[in-house]
């Protein structure tokens, strides 16, 4: 079994070479790994609030969200577990497209994402701010799933998925990185 494991992983890195990550392997599904249960939020309920140091906190329903401009992401994405999933689509609204809606303090260092049932997870400002993030909503032109942190997860694709966080509900910049929920129990 550990032999086919490591057949597997070195056809997945003659097939993808760099873009597969040292001691990842290639998926066709996608994973779904949580700690607890799945929330489930209707766009009727949900809810995401941009507050802290900001020159203006924000507040959007899922109308509010979708009305902004939509950008498309085609990307690896690549998890913590070791798993990787090659070219994916997704779509939703470009962290810069909402940093413009709310005008980032200059003191703000890094940003915490507040997500429905408890999670949150914490990320330098810089890591956060790039073109390539998402407010994401659409999964291969499909709404996005519960399971996969629909209706709306944050999609850092340059960082493992961890950072990527299900269920977003808030976003607070704050001056300095602080930890989120798998740091603060040691990971």
């Amino acid at each position: 079994m550990v032999f086919d494991i490591l057949s597997r992983r070195d056809k997945d890195r003659e097939k993808y070479g760099n873009r597969l990550p040292n001691g990842q392997k290639v998926v066709e599904n996608w994973p779904v790994l949580t700690h607890g249960g799945t929330p489930r939020t209707s766009t009727d309920d949900w809810r995401l609030r941009v507050f802290g140091l900001v020159e203006k906190e924000l507040e959007l329903d899922w109308e509010g969200l979708t009305a902004l401009p939509r950008t498309k992401v085609h990307t690896d994405i690549h998890c913590v577990t070791t798993w990787s999933k090659m070219d994916t689509n997704f779509e939703g609204v470009s962290i810069p497209e909402l940093l413009r809606q709310v005008q980032v303090k200059p003191e703000a260092g890094a940003v915490m994402a507040h997500c429905y049932g408890g999670y949150s997870t914490n990320l330098l400002l810089d890591d956060f701010a790039r073109d390539e993030n998402l407010l994401a909503y659409i999964y291969e032109g499909e709404p996005l799933a519960a399971e996969h942190g629909g209706p709306c997860r944050l999609f850092v694709p340059h960082l493992y998925f961890w950072k990527s966080a299900k269920w977003v509900k808030g976003l607070e910049f704050i001056s300095k990185d602080e930890p989120g929920f798998w740091e603060r129990y040691g990971y």
